[in-house]
């Protein structure tokens, strides 16, 4: 068996923020990947002219981000990329009045990111209900358009369901302690992609000599984490029979993960709050579909285009194809010039993972044609990527949010606590970005608990 000082386990953003600092900080550090590759639900994918994001695509905000500081810190130039939308209807007509459209989903948009006091219901009817107050206000007309407003608000469901992972926004607690950081909102790393920020973290960026003190293996699955109560090493074992000890050991799985492996995982098993916590949680799925084409066929310059889809059309599709409403629309990738990103979450994302490839690919082509035909000839593509955040057994999804039962940060504060020996010390620590109360779902968010984890371990003064 190898002895360290500290084991991290997961080598996404946390586990990298984590494993880097302790090791710059002079411990000797075991960091282990079950995948075959370091970035957990970052994936940067050569693709078309240049790279796309399968997985996280935008820093969130600019104001105390951590992510944004490394790559000023780099001279590494981040781009805004906040969404501009062209609307296309299911009829294959354009939306009229694009300053107007995007003037509304800027609303919805800003109302994602707030409390919704004295909120009876979910996230999308506190929304809807904002929305429709706005529109009395300032659109007065639209009121009494009776296929504009469902049309919009079935197409912000599905937009805001992506940007939570849910199924539906009305799953998602309008009083959610999350809050975003200032500025931009989508700040692209375009062409470096965002695994740069792991090149920057472990000191490999422009062939850098990494970190002394730090040992890493990829493909090397967690099944159990032996942790004493009163004394000795935490024994971590793995699938491929390697047994590793340490003092400390940090968890940095997704909460998909220790859903569903909770009750192996540990032994000694974990306290009874600490689970109810793992099953209150919810983590969701955001699914993308990327298509590469010889050239670029569309043009403008809006970043998003949005599908809003006709009452009528809906009851025209057969049963199968109702997925396809649930597609919000397409998004040019800033670090491709020829590529295009379709997006849907919950249970239809979990669905286009598994479908059949020809399948998906026929069909969003289908949606492609139906929306923008009128307007653009539009070939078939050359290549087509999908994520599979859901069906990978190392994710099991793309990323938490606050459901209607959670009624406050609770839930999260319990995943954080580490899991102590009988003198208080901590041996087994959590972090990832479900463990952040204020900041989960997003990288910075993720990043900042492994530093919180590695710094609770360097200041604690029985290490």
């Amino acid at each position: 068996m190898d002895t360290y000082d500290i084991i991290v386990i997961g080598l996404g953003c946390a586990g990298v923020a984590a494993a880097s600092t302790l090791a710059k900080a002079g411990q000797k550090v075991l960091a282990l990947e079950a995948m075959d590759r370091i970035g957990g639900r970052v994936r940067t994918v050569p693709f078309g002219d240049g790279v796309v994001e399968v997985g996280a695509e935008w820093i969130h905000g600019i104001g105390n981000s951590s992510i944004y500081r490394t790559a000023m810190q780099h001279n590494i130039k981040i781009i805004p990329q906040d969404p501009i939308f062209k609307m296309y209807r299911s009829d294959g007509t354009e939306a009229d009045d694009d300053v107007l459209l995007n003037d509304l989903v800027n609303f919805c948009f800003v109302m994602v990111g707030q409390k919704h006091i004295n909120s009876v219901g979910g996230m999308g009817e506190s929304i809807t209900n904002r929305l429709l107050l706005y529109v009395k206000s300032k659109y007065p007309y639209l009121i009494k358009d009776n296929s504009f407003l469902p049309e919009f608000l079935r197409l912000m469901n599905a937009y805001i369901s992506v940007h939570e992972a849910s199924n539906d926004w009305n799953e998602v607690n309008p009083l959610s302690e999350y809050e975003d950081l200032k500025g931009h909102q989508h700040m692209s790393w375009h062409r470096y992609g965002y695994k740069t920020l792991f090149d920057l973290m472990l000191n490999t960026y422009n062939n850098g000599p990494g970190i002394l003190n730090l040992d890493i293996k990829l493909n090397t699955e967690v099944t159990q984490i032996i942790w004493p109560k009163d004394g000795g090493d935490v024994r971590v074992v793995c699938a491929d029979g390697s047994t590793y000890t340490s003092r400390h050991v940090i968890v940095t799985v997704s909460l998909g993960v220790l859903k569903e492996r909770y009750n192996t995982l540990f032994k000694p098993g974990l306290p009874r709050e600490k689970v109810e916590a793992i099953e209150k949680t919810s983590i969701g799925t955001a699914g993308k579909i990327i298509f590469k084409f010889d050239k670029a066929w569309w043009q403008g310059q809006q970043t998003y285009y949005g599908f809003m889809w006709k009452a009528d059309d809906i009851k025209k599709l057969p049963k199968d194809d109702y997925w396809i409403t649930k597609i919000f629309g397409a998004s040019r990738p800033r670090g491709s010039t020829n590529t295009l990103s379709l997006w849907t979450s919950g249970e239809v994302g979990k669905l286009l993972e598994i479908m059949p490839e020809d399948i998906v690919n026929r069909k969003c082509l289908e949606l492609l044609r139906k929306f923008m035909g009128k307007h653009y000839d539009i070939p078939e593509p050359t290549g087509m990527i999908r994520s599979t955040w859901n069906a990978n057994p190392f994710t099991r999804g793309s990323y938490s949010f606050d459901n209607r039962l959670t009624q406050n940060a609770n839930n999260r504060r319990v995943l954080a606590e580490p899991l102590r020996d009988t003198f208080g010390v901590p041996r087994v620590l959590f972090a990832g970005e479900a463990t952040d109360s204020l900041h989960f779902s997003t990288v910075h968010g993720a990043v900042d608990t492994g530093y919180r984890e590695a710094m609770r371990l360097i200041n604690n003064s029985k290490l």
